[in-house]
Formats: structure tokens, sequence, C-alpha cells
């Protein structure tokens, strides 16, 4: 968040552009971030329900700045490393939380060519009751040594993409 901060005091300082912050939340404001870097050709999303980059694969945190300008569109990479991917980040879930089947809803559409992976299958619900868990526990044993990891990340780790 801090480098958001900075990049917005530097963009309104040193390129004299009008910025505003935009939330995460939709409901409050904001944009579907993931959807989002995807159109504009910063990646896809991948089969872990992530943005895959092609230089950082899913390890990546997103932020949102509105400029107050004109810019020449990107538009969506020709990517896709979950094509051929040999590495089940599905599997690797330990809540299973990509396991269920895609809703008809997610039935092939302009949206889903442009983000092939997105196909429904991820639970947000088990994901985030996962990540609860895992943050009551890292709150029990804050002290621990080695420190207790504070969210799953498991599908993110395992992507390959973006690894040296």
């Amino acid at each position: 968040m801090e480098i958001a901060r900075q990049t917005r005091r530097d963009i309104e300082t040193e390129l004299e552009i009008a910025t505003r912050a935009l939330h995460y939340y939709v409901e409050k404001g904001g944009a579907f971030l993931k959807d989002a870097a995807v159109l504009a050709g910063l990646g896809c999303i991948g089969r872990n329900n992530l943005l895959v980059t092609p230089s950082l694969g899913p390890r990546v945190r997103l932020r949102a700045l509105l400029l107050e300008t004109d810019l020449e569109p990107g538009g969506p990479l020709d990517f896709n490393p979950c094509a051929t991917c040999e590495v089940d980040c599905r599997a690797a879930c330990p809540a299973q939380a990509m396991d269920g089947p895609a809703p008809a809803c997610m039935a092939v559409s302009d949206i889903t060519t442009l983000l092939p992976a997105r196909d429904g299958t991820y639970d947000r619900d088990t994901c985030n009751t996962r990540m609860e868990l895992d943050e009551a526990a890292a709150r029990r044993t804050a002290d621990a040594q080695p420190p207790i990891i504070r969210y799953c990340r498991t599908c993110e780790l395992v992507c390959p993409v973006g690894l040296p």
C-alpha cells in the first residue's frame, strides 16, 4: 500500500497528472483488479484464480490508481501458461477450494475467451474459511519460531511461472 501511495505522489508531482486511488472492493467504488490487469495486458488469470504474469507468475499484489489523462490501451496478452502446465495447483489446495464444478453462468463467452482459466471452479468462501483458520493459528502462535504463515498461498507457491 505504501508503494501505491508513493507512486501516486510521484505521478502527481513529476507528471502533473491527477490521480485517485481505487478500492479493491467494487461495492466501495473499486474495480476487479485481476480482470482489469488481464485486459490491460499484464498477464492472465491462472487455474489458481490468481493473476499470473510472464515475469513474476502469481507472486504479485495489485493496487489501482485512476489517472485523469488519456492513455493508449494495451489489450490482453496472448499468454496462458496454464494451458500446458503440468503442476496441478488446484490439487495442491489444502482446502480443496477449486474442486467444485463450474456454475452454468461460466459458459463460454467473450469474457471466458479473454480470461481462459477463469472457469468458475474457485470457491472464494472455502478459501476464505481456510485463511481465517490460518489467521487464528498465527495469532495463537505469534511468538513461534519459525513464525506460522498467516495465509495459505499454496496455489501461489507451487506455480512454476516466473521462477528462475
